[in-house]
């Protein structure tokens, strides 16, 4: 396996950052700083990662803001 060190995403899978983001900062913060309908209507995890999964520039937002936040994030 490939190290790389400079990528602040490294090991963390894309299930994991959402459930981070949300537990601390909630769908609403999440809708009014990434605004797309997985955030703002109905809002689930289940519902963000398919919608994540499909569409790359919603995902680099999303994993932008969690690089972005990541100095207040607390990772289980």
């Amino acid at each position: 396996m490939n190290e790389q060190p400079y990528n602040p995403l490294h090991g963390i899978t894309l299930k994991a950052l959402v459930t981070t983001l949300v537990e601390q900062f909630g769908f609403d913060y999440l809708g009014k700083q990434v605004n797309i309908k997985c955030f703002t209507q109905d809002p689930s995890i289940q519902s963000s990662l398919k919608f994540l999964r499909k569409t790359p520039w919603a995902r680099e937002k999303v994993e932008q803001l969690y690089i972005k936040n990541k100095h207040q994030l607390t990772i289980e």
